[in-house]
């Protein structure tokens, strides 16, 4: 290749990189649809409740229905982080938030990609994984955990391709992972799955079974670092078998209608790999189909098979051959610009659309002396609620609403002003007021059980 061929070449790489690297994450960590989900609101609340109190809470201090019994805050960490960033800057540093975990995620899946595959290939491989991840591109600990997963597994991979083991003092990850998010579990997974692999194809498997083995170990020992204990170990395996996961719309199978172009990417990558017989030991293979199932049976796994898909794939395209390492420079270069664009969006105004996921207005209107009394309200809407002071009779913490029965919880989340009055007159609530959704009004009934009746109240 001529030296004006390896500049045009380093240019390409260039552009390719800080595009996949920084446009694109910055573009969507900015996007006001991250906050379209009202469980962004109770996560800043109970990071806010930490945060004044020095510790993590052990009852429900938010709803009415379950006030004062045992609740376990395994997320505990990612909402201190999110209500700190929300102190600092409202709801541009939830924003400015975003954009970093989208910008570390982006980072780590192209920089190992363009080690097996031509930059255009690896942004193709980012835009892939970011049509499937949109959908759940949400303000939650779950984005903050993303980066985390692709690291983790890029950690893995590299061992194995050096036949190796990850360094011990990587374990130290989980510690972190347990107290972020419930996808911990994940990482324990493609940890065993790599070391399988590893037992399997290893020449000298009594090392490799020692090596694995004693990381496994440290990672097992790890988890249990975690302010909740044995409980938030297991948290996240109760979450699963809650009744009520049929009612959540994350926790559905998937379906081709509500999300259609994960189903596209899936059928565009089979396709691929029909084509181009990637090659793969029999074990990442397996782990693959096991993700597929898992997203298959809960819209919420579609992202987990999509990041640690855009990590294994491309080193199987390129049937294990690396082009090399990435160039030094360019990663300053991302560094550098990166800090520049979150600190930039840090201090850019963001204010999250008004609907029934930040019903701000509505919940504006509440007369201050209801504020204090209990509510009947629509699921979706608890999180604003509680980050209004107000209490709730449900919303999306898994294990306070699995408190009530799935009729109960059906109800609140289709109540209308006639369901409602016949449960306030019931005595059902307890309370005085009911926040609703009724098609795409937000409705605010309040009811004075002394009084003649509902007060509606109508937000757009």
């Amino acid at each position: 290749m001529t030296q004006a061929g390896r500049v045009d070449e380093r240019a390409k790489y260039y552009l390719i990189v800080l595009t996949a690297a920084l446009l694109i994450p910055a573009t969507l960590g900015s996007s006001k649809s991250i906050f379209n989900d009202g469980d962004v609101s109770w996560h800043i609340a109970t990071g806010q409740w930490i945060l004044a109190h020095g510790q993590i809470p052990r009852t429900d201090p938010f709803s009415f229905t379950w006030a004062g019994k045992p609740w376990v805050p395994i997320e505990w960490f990612a909402e201190t982080i999110m209500a700190s960033a929300y102190r600092f800057a409202g709801y541009s540093g939830i924003s400015a938030l975003a954009t970093a975990a989208l910008i570390a995620l982006h980072a780590v899946i192209v920089s190992n990609a363009t080690r097996f595959v031509r930059p255009l290939s690896a942004l193709g491989a980012i835009v892939a994984m970011d049509v499937v991840l949109i959908p759940m591109m949400l303000a939650r600990p779950h984005l903050l955990a993303w980066a985390l997963l692709a690291f983790w597994t890029v950690l893995m991979v590299h061992a194995r391709k050096k036949d190796g083991v990850p360094p011990l003092a990587a374990a130290l990850l989980m510690v972190v992972w347990t107290n972020l998010h419930g996808s911990f579990v994940i990482g324990l997974v493609v940890a065993a799955a790599l070391g399988l692999e590893a037992l399997l194809a290893s020449s000298d498997r009594s090392r490799a079974l020692r090596q694995w083995g004693l990381f496994g170990v440290a990672c097992l020992i790890a988890v249990f670092v975690n302010a909740n204990g044995l409980e938030g170990v297991l948290h996240p395996l109760k979450i699963a078998n809650l009744s009520m996961l049929p009612l959540v719309d994350e926790w559905k199978p998937s379906n081709p209608a509500v999300t259609p172009f994960f189903f596209v990417v899936l059928a565009g990558v089979l396709a691929l790999i029909w084509v181009k017989r990637p090659a793969m030991h029999p074990v990442r293979w397996v782990l693959l189909c096991a993700l597929l199932g898992l997203a298959l049976l809960q819209v919420r796994h579609q992202a987990v098979l999509a990041i640690v898909a855009a990590v294994i794939l491309p080193e199987a395209f390129a049937k294990g051959s690396a082009r090399g390492e990435a160039e030094g420079r360019i990663w300053w270069l991302v560094g550098a610009a990166a800090a520049t664009l979150i600190v930039v969006r840090l201090f850019m105004p963001m204010t999250p659309p008004e609907n029934e996921a930040n019903p701000w207005n509505l919940i504006a209107a509440v007369p201050p002396d209801l504020r204090s009394q209990p509510v009947l309200n629509g699921y979706v809407m608890g999180g604003p609620l509680i980050l209004s002071g107000i209490r709730t009779y449900v919303d999306g913490r898994g294990t306070c609403t699995a408190t009530s029965s799935s009729s109960d919880t059906r109800a609140s989340r289709m109540a209308t002003p006639r369901s409602s009055k016949r449960r306030f007159s019931d005595g059902a609530s307890g309370g005085r007021s009911c926040l609703t959704a009724t098609g795409s009004s937000l409705l605010l009934l309040i009811a004075h059980r002394a009084g003649s009746g509902f007060t509606r109240m109508r937000s757009a």
